[in-house]
C-alpha cells in the first residue's frame, strides 16, 4: 500500500502575521469605540440609573431593586404591558399575513407587478409621524372621509370611533401599523419565493398536488427561515412601537393605548422619575431577549434549512 504523501505547509511567516492581525483590528476599532460610547457605557449607566431614585437632575441614592420590586404594585405598569401584549400577539401575525399574501399575488409573473411592488412598498419610506397625521384625518370620527363613507354610503348609523374610542384604539394604531410596514417584508418573503427550486413545483404536480398541498408542503415549509427571521424582527417592533401611539393617540383615550416604551417615556421625562422609567426599559429588555431566544431555540423544531 502506498504510503500518504505529507503535504509541506509554508510556515506563516511571524511578522506579516502579526501585522495583518494588528491591520484588522484597527480597522474594527474605530467602530468597537463607538459601540463603547454610545451603547456600551450608557447601557451599564443606565441599569445603574435603574437602581437609584434619580429624577434627571441633582444626585442620585441607591435603592436597590425596589424600582423593580414598585412595577409588580404599579397599574399603570401593568395596564401597559397588557395593552403591550395585545398589540404584539395581534399586529406581528397581521403583519406577517399580509407581508405574505402581497409576496405571493406579486410573485406571479403579472402585468404591472412591479409597479405595484413600489406602490405596496413606499408606505415603508415614510415617516411614521406623517403617517399617523395622515391617518388621523382618514379615521377622524365626525367628518373624516372613512366614516363619512361607512354612514351615507354603506349605511352605518353609528361607525366606530377610531382612535378616540378606548375599545377601537388599539385596533386602529396595528391596522395603520400592518398597512406601514407590510410592504417592508412582503420584500423579504419575495426574496424567500424566488429562491425555492422550480423542481419542487414540478414534482408537486407530477404527484397531483393542488395549489393549495403545493404551498402547504413546498412553499410554506421552503420559507421557514425567512418566516423565522420575519417574525424575530416583527416581534421586536411591536415592544418598541412609540411614534404611532405619541403622534395618534398619546396613549389615550385614558390608557387604552399606553404600552411599555410610552410608560417608559412618561416616567423619565414627564414625571422626572428616571430611576423607575429606566427600570421598566430594563424589564423591556429583558422581555424581548426572552422571547428571541425561545424563538432561536425553538427553530430547529420548524424551520426548513435545505
Amino acid at each position: 500500500m502506498a504510503k500518504k504523501e505529507k503535504i509541506a505547509v509554508p510556515k506563516q511567516n511571524g511578522k506579516l502575521f502579526r501585522r495583518e492581525w494588528l491591520t484588522g483590528y484597527l480597522f474594527l476599532l474605530p467602530n468597537f469605540i463607538g459601540f463603547l460610547i454610545f451603547t456600551g457605557i450608557p447601557v451599564i449607566m443606565g441599569f445603574y440609573i435603574s437602581m437609584t431614585n434619580y429624577s434627571g437632575y441633582g444626585s442620585k441614592d441607591f435603592i436597590g431593586i425596589t424600582n423593580y420590586v414598585k412595577m409588580v404594585g404599579d397599574s399603570d405598569f401593568r395596564n401597559a404591558l397588557r395593552n403591550n401584549l395585545v398589540y404584539s400577539l395581534t399586529s406581528v401575525p397581521l403583519t406577517i399575513l399580509f407581508a405574505l399574501l402581497l409576496a405571493l399575488a406579486l410573485n406571479k409573473k403579472l402585468y404591472g407587478g412591479r409597479f405595484f411592488q413600489t406602490v405596496y412598498f413606499f408606505p415603508n419610506l415614510t415617516s411614521m409621524v406623517a403617517v399617523g397625521c395622515v391617518w388621523l384625518q382618514l379615521f377622524e370620527s365626525k367628518k373624516g372621509p372613512i366614516n363619512q363613507f361607512l354612514k351615507y354610503t354603506v349605511g352605518m348609523e353609528n361607525p366606530p370611533k377610531w382612535f378616540w374610542g378606548t375599545t377601537t384604539a388599539l385596533m386602529t394604531v396595528v391596522i395603520v401599523v400592518v398597512w406601514k410596514q407590510a410592504g417592508y417584508y412582503m420584500v423579504m418573503f419575495m426574496g424567500g419565493l424566488k429562491n425555492i427550486p422550480p423542481h419542487l413545483y414540478e414534482a408537486a404536480k407530477i404527484d397531483g398536488a393542488t395549489p393549495w398541498q403545493c404551498f402547504w408542503n413546498v412553499t410554506w415549509p421552503m420559507l421557514s427561515p425567512t418566516t423565522f427571521m420575519v417574525t424575530i424582527l416583527t416581534f421586536i417592533a411591536s415592544f418598541q412601537v412609540f411614534d404611532i401611539i405619541n403622534v395618534t393617540t398619546e396613549g389615550g383615550p385614558g390608557r387604552a393605548t399606553e404600552v411599555l416604551v410610552m410608560r417608559i417615556y412618561k416616567e423619565a421625562f414627564k414625571y422626572a422619575r428616571m430611576g423607575y422609567g429606566s427600570a421598566i426599559g430594563y424589564f423591556l429588555f429583558l422581555i424581548i431577549f426572552l422571547v428571541t431566544l425561545v424563538q432561536w431555540k425553538g427553530q430547529k423544531n420548524w424551520v426548513v434549512e435545505d
